[in-house]
């Protein structure tokens, strides 16, 4: 190891099509008869893609209250009840914790996006004086991580991050910084999301980036396999506690697994197509394993990126095999979880902790033929047993962001 700082993994908050809470969700990624969520919102209805991974069983008002709800977009409502989830799996008391000590960094593409589309049909319909005055706390993006600051009374430094679907991955990674950087003791990061908008996803369907495999709703998200046609957009927050060793051992926490290292880079290439040859998230990965002092031999499970768009598998599994061989077994858990954009690297994050701590690679659902320019082992049919102790998380981005984690099985 660097000898720098590995983040102490001490708990972890999952809300997903796959599964609410993050036993649940592991059983939903891992399990024999792993079955996501998908519904069809009515504000879907009639395009090419109409459907997408949904958390419909949830009752946010039953669990924040209605007052808070009210005062909240769904992707905040989301970031609070994972937060809850990680603070309670840490064992932490937030009454008595320092929480000028607390940081909190959560990572979203496009914050309340839904209430946005909400009321400029308002205004449009009903004119100006009838549109809602919480428009800009409840859609910018840093309400997510405002909310959770809130709700649990965290007064250290409350930052969001906006870098598309790599928002979470970097938001673990700034925390990381921050443990090291001396500025607090723990930190609750990672990524929430919910665009239930007809406006991003009639936008999807013309960019041709998502399935139109409305027959087949259920298995349209084929990440790797040889007729993937696009991604399906999911709902979901994925948050975890990371805490400095010291501290988490002066307390008595139990520690998951760690954060060791973390990459990132930019292709600056184009607005939504990474650089052809990967360059950007091979920089990142490689950043991230010297960061974390593993060589790529060390790394036996990576949590990929794995959209199931064409081209951005292809790149990113030529770009992993490049980086690391044959070896590491490669899923990806958006099959199972949708693609939540920017809160997908704290969902994956979160799940390669699990992948660690159980020894256990969840397989890539829906993966049925294999695309022969694929050069890596993709788990596949079902999750496979395996002893490894570092795994890697990856993320790209729009705009060419680009974002790695090495994680280890303790710290």
């Amino acid at each position: 190891m660097s000898g720098r700082l590995t983040a102490a993994v001490t708990g972890l908050g999952l809300v997903t099509a796959a599964g609410v809470g993050s036993a649940a969700a592991w059983r939903g990624v891992s399990g024999p008869d792993a079955v996501a969520e998908i519904g069809h919102p009515d504000e879907l209805a009639d395009l090419p893609c109409d459907f997408m991974y949904t958390i419909d069983n949830l009752d946010t008002q039953g669990i924040l209250g209605v007052p808070a709800t009210r005062m909240m977009d769904r992707f905040s409502q989301l970031a609070v009840i994972a937060a809850r989830e990680a603070a309670a799996d840490a064992g932490l008391d937030t009454s008595e914790w320092d929480a000028d000590r607390v940081a909190v960094v959560i990572g979203s593409a496009h914050g309340g996006l839904p209430f946005y589309d909400q009321q400029s049909i308002v205004l449009a319909d009903k004119g100006a004086r009838r549109v809602s005055p919480k428009l800009a706390p409840m859609t910018t993006v840093n309400s997510a991580a405002s909310s959770v600051c809130m709700d649990l009374g965290a007064r250290g430094p409350s930052l969001s991050v906006s870098t598309a679907c790599s928002s979470g991955t970097v938001a673990v990674g700034t925390a990381l910084q921050l443990l090291r950087s001396g500025a607090c003791d723990v930190v609750i990061a990672g990524g929430a999301e919910s665009v239930r908008s007809r406006l991003l996803i009639a936008s999807a369907c013309q960019m041709r980036a998502v399935s139109t495999r409305r027959d087949d709703a259920s298995t349209a998200c084929r990440p790797f396999d040889a007729d993937r046609d696009g991604f399906v957009v999911g709902e979901g927050a994925g948050l975890v506690v990371l805490e400095r060793p010291e501290h988490a051992k002066a307390r008595g926490a139990r520690v998951r697994a760690g954060i060791a290292g973390y990459g990132a880079s930019s292709d600056a290439f184009a607005a939504v197509a990474p650089d052809p040859d990967g360059a950007g998230i091979e920089r990142a990965l490689r950043v991230a394993l010297a960061d974390a002092g593993v060589s790529p031999a060390d790394i036996g499970h990576v949590n990929a990126h794995g959209t199931s768009t064409v081209m951005n598998d292809l790149i990113e599994a030529t770009v992993l095999h490049r980086v690391f061989g044959d070896e590491p077994l490669v899923t990806s858990t958006k099959a199972l979880t949708g693609h939540t954009l920017g809160a997908a690297g704290g969902i994956e994050t979160a799940l390669a902790v699990l992948a660690l701590e159980h020894q256990l690679v969840p397989a890539t659902a829906n993966f049925r033929t294999r695309d022969v320019r694929i050069p890596i082992d993709v788990v596949a049919k079902e999750a496979r047993s395996a002893r490894f102790d570092c795994a890697a998380k990856t993320s790209m981005g729009f705009g060419g962001h680009n974002a790695a984690l090495v994680l280890t099985k303790s710290c």
